[in-house]
């Protein structure tokens, strides 16, 4: 007499990951150990929402005077200038260097070059670019421009190499089979394929550097952001609000008409 077949063992619907379990457990227990030695308590946070109570009712209502809002504009005029100066250099100077780090495009040694530099670009944060620039030009707005064209092309050109990595490949290759030449082989192939897209990128980092304007004027790269940390030093805390409105409404704006300028392209 045989003996009765074993049941059959199905396997789980889903399947323990231990080292996804182990590795968040990790972070937890890390995260824990992170909050004790940084000396965060509840009792901080809670004596902090009591300052910033207070100092949230010393910047109401803004200060509108005539005088502080020429002032405010002057600024704002300049961060803009700055800001539309640095995206024009630092995107033409990533279009080359993004073409240089395309491993589909350029030779291995020249691609991984590229990919390196735009990696020591994109290692600093723009204020401590802007800090360097400072030190070595002087206060004012050429620090700024020149510490935002480095953090453009640190962005842009990353971002604009992985943009022509993903073009479809079958147009290069039937324009090179014609025997055009490699900047013949960009105009007719590869820009029609990633120029609505380069040109999306390069409008989102004018909005960007925008932004970045204000926070490189705090440390001496002219802008609002010099008004700004002034007002703090005063203590003039409805001038600091009255900033603060302007420099959202303006960031408001230009991401209106940054979406219409990418609608326009796609």
């Amino acid at each position: 007499m045989s003996a009765a077949p074993s049941p059959r063992v199905r396997p789980a619907a889903f399947p323990a990951n231990w080292v996804a379990r182990g590795a968040l457990l990790a972070l937890v227990l890390y995260t824990v150990y992170a909050t004790s030695i940084l000396a965060i308590t509840w009792e901080r946070f809670a004596k902090g929402l009591d300052n910033g109570a207070r100092f949230l009712g010393r910047m109401f209502p803004p200060n509108m005077a005539a005088d502080k809002l020429a002032l405010i504009a002057d600024g704002m005029v300049e961060s803009i200038q700055i800001a539309i100066l640095a995206t024009f250099f630092g995107v033409l100077l990533s279009l080359p260097l993004g073409l240089m780090a395309a491993r589909n495009l350029a030779p291995g040694w020249l691609s991984w070059s590229a990919r390196a530099l735009i990696a020591v670009l994109r290692s600093f944060h723009p204020v401590i670019v802007a800090i360097l620039f400072v030190k070595s030009v002087g206060f004012g707005a050429l620090a700024g421009v020149l510490a935002l064209i480095i953090s453009s092309m640190g962005f842009v050109s990353k971002l604009f190499a992985e943009i022509v990595e993903e073009m479809n490949p079958k147009q290069v290759e039937a324009v090179r089979a014609t025997g055009a030449s490699f900047f013949n082989v960009l105009i007719m192939a590869v820009a029609p394929q990633v120029m609505a897209r380069f040109i999306g990128l390069s409008v989102y980092q004018l909005d960007s550097n925008l932004r970045n304007s204000t926070m490189v004027g705090i440390v001496g790269g002219g802008g609002i952001g010099a008004a700004l940390f002034t007002a703090y030093q005063r203590f003039d805390y409805d001038v600091v609000l009255t900033i603060l409105i302007i420099i959202i409404a303006i960031i408001m704006l230009m991401e209106l008409v940054s979406a219409r300028v990418r609608r326009v392209f796609q």
